[in-house]
């Protein structure tokens, strides 16, 4: 019992000094019914190291729209402050290429602290609120100003936990979230993950809390659909870019291109089951 009153009073301390918003969810969710209750999702169990090797600097440093590309089947691991840990597959991203670029935050080469991420160097985050209240999230690239723009997850693990943070994130009592609602949005992944300011300039290669490890299968070209970015107004030809990218066929990304599927389609591009 002593060792356990020590274990519970260094949790305590860790969720006291973390950034992380809901963390009083988390702490409810070990109790919830239907959680997950294999020794990976408690600190109390002697956790099995990961057996899947860490993305590294050498996968990040590409240039903004190879990595958009690349980023899609991977797969993001967000470690909680309590231990257990979320996985997601990428399937949708956006690339925002820099100074040239009319759409993104560094356009004109412009940096501010609010984007000094962006001119960091590849496999940094770059996290920005929008309307005041939600939270997206972007990696750094090659390029002065890059940066990729993570859209869309499939939750693969720790959905319990993905759907708590998401009802605490969100003001009116709504139904529970089906697994496709989770992270089928750039703000919504944030919420999923746990992901606010707090993580803006960390190291994917490096941090505790975040990481990416490399996704089973590689897409090929068939399965991915290139198609215009979505929110960002009137941008002139950057508007009608094919700088979004995402999965074809997955029922997890946020907005579909039917008219490109089709066109796709047309070619003879069928997507792999």
């Amino acid at each position: 019992m002593p060792r356990k009153r020590k274990l519970l009073a260094q949790l305590s301390a860790l969720q006291s000094n973390t950034s992380f918003p809901q963390i009083d969810t988390l702490e409810k969710l070990n109790t919830t019914p239907g959680a997950d209750p294999s020794p990976k999702s408690s600190k109390y169990f002697v956790v099995e190291e990961k057996n899947s090797p860490q993305l590294q600097a050498d996968f990040f440093n590409q240039p903004c729209v190879s990595l958009a590309k690349s980023f899609l089947g991977q797969i993001l691991v967000r470690k909680l402050p309590d231990g257990r840990e979320l996985w997601g597959r990428i399937v949708e991203t956006e690339a925002y290429l820099g100074g040239e670029d009319e759409a993104s935050h560094s356009k004109g080469g412009k940096q501010t602290q609010r984007n000094a991420a962006m001119f960091m160097k590849p496999g940094t985050l770059y996290v920005y609120q929008i309307y005041g209240i939600y939270y997206c999230m972007n990696v750094s690239s090659q390029g002065e100003g890059a940066a990729v723009l993570l859209r869309s997850l499939e939750p693969l693990q720790g959905l319990d936990a993905m759907r708590e943070l998401r009802r605490a994130s969100r003001k009116a009592p709504t139904k529970l979230l089906k697994d496709w609602q989770l992270c089928n949005g750039p703000s919504k992944l944030c919420q999923a993950f746990g992901i606010d300011k707090a993580f803006d300039q960390r190291d994917l290669t490096q941090d505790a809390a975040i990481w990416m490890v490399p996704g089973q299968d590689s897409p090929g070209e068939q399965d991915v659909v290139a198609t215009t970015r979505i929110g960002i107004g009137n941008r002139g030809e950057w508007a009608q870019k094919p700088l979004r990218f995402y999965l074809r066929g997955n029922k997890f990304v946020s907005v579909v291109d039917k008219k490109i599927e089709r066109e796709m389609a047309a070619r003879g591009h069928s997507p792999c089951s």
